[in-house]
């Protein structure tokens, strides 16, 4: 089950690992809420709800178990899937994210003004909250198609609902609880990440016992940018966690 990274949708932050992964696993992929074509909740934005979401889909599909793989913001929501639903987990993948986001002054003070912003965007008429993702992502008509598909996909977000998310993360923590997860977990750092540090990665890895690590020669945007040196590493790590789950056996694939 892929969850996405903040401001993206499933398809943009997914879309260079489905094929690959989709050889070895049955792939879900869901827009979460406030981004891309996901529920509309405004400033009502809970990442406990995305995880409760996750296990919603499972529900509706029949879907017993699931391995969770986070990337960025999605990394505190399959956190959270484990936390709240662990006997629907059978193991989780964590990429280029961390068991909190506000450790530096700079991050503490930008995290502390975003409720203000989630509510100012509320509170916007639909016209002006329009505007500001039209703003953020102009449309140029002399970009190939897949950046005019990436600019119609980052404008199907909602301003608002992005805004209450980051101030969301700048409030999460694992910390207290992280080191209590029992199922196979990979952790992919991305190892020039300057959005979430990669000893923040690192980290999360050492407090989860018996993690693995992954590396990735990329910074944040590896998902799409350094898709080459990502996907690989992706699949490693979503199949060491596989295999060690018992959800398929070693050089079997999965199902």
């Amino acid at each position: 089950m892929l969850l996405h990274g903040l401001g993206a949708s499933a398809d943009l932050n997914w879309f260079p690992s489905f094929s690959a992964l989709g050889r070895q696993f049955r792939v879900l992929a869901i827009d979460q809420r406030g981004h891309g074509r996901g529920i509309r909740v405004g400033t009502r934005f809970g990442l406990e709800d995305c995880a409760d979401d996750v296990v919603a889909l499972a529900d509706a599909l029949g879907i017993e178990r699931v391995i969770p793989v986070g990337y960025s913001m999605g990394g505190p929501v399959a956190q959270l899937v484990w936390r709240r639903h662990r006997d629907r987990v059978a193991g989780m993948v964590l990429c280029a994210t961390s068991r909190d986001f506000r450790g530096a002054p700079r991050e503490r003070a930008m995290f502390a003004a975003l409720p203000g912003v989630a509510v100012a965007l509320r509170l916007a008429p639909t016209p002006v909250r329009k505007g500001v993702m039209l703003r953020a992502f102009p449309n140029r008509h002399e970009d190939p198609p897949m950046r005019q598909w990436a600019f119609g996909e980052l404008r199907r977000n909602d301003p608002a609902s992005l805004a209450a998310a980051a101030a969301q993360l700048g409030r999460f923590t694992s910390r207290a609880w992280i080191g209590e997860v029992d199922v196979p977990t990979a952790v992919v750092v991305t190892a020039r990440d300057t959005l979430v540090p990669p000893h923040r990665q690192l980290r999360l890895a050492e407090s989860i016992p018996d993690a693995t690590v992954h590396r990735v020669d990329a910074d944040h945007a590896a998902c799409v940018l350094a898709w080459r040196r990502f996907v690989p590493v992706l699949v490693e790590a979503c199949l060491s966690v596989a295999q060690r789950s018992g959800v398929i056996q070693k050089g079997a694939p999965a199902v």
